[in-house]
């Protein structure tokens, strides 16, 4: 099964990341998903916490530590934005 941020950049034809961005945006990826404490890699929540990954790199970010705490944070305080008053 192909991870979710392979998928999401494959699904989408995205030529921005080579092997070494696509490394670094798994990396983050898995990284956050162990601070959030999500288990499941293809639960909805954890492909929202990959899409916002894949739109942080996209803005230039690269750095695995800082792309995952970035997510983590914005998931922890506004995520999902329905619920934050």
């Amino acid at each position: 099964m192909i991870v979710p941020i392979r998928a999401i950049l494959e699904a989408e034809h995205d030529p921005l990341f080579g092997p070494a961005e696509i490394a670094a945006l798994t990396a983050a990826f898995d990284a956050a998903l162990r601070k959030l404490e999500f288990v499941d890699r293809h639960d909805p929540a954890a492909i929202a916490v990959a899409k916002l990954i894949v739109i942080a790199a996209r803005k230039g970010e690269r750095d695995p530590s800082r792309l995952c705490n970035q997510v983590v944070t914005v998931w922890r305080n506004r995520w999902p934005p329905q619920l934050v008053h």
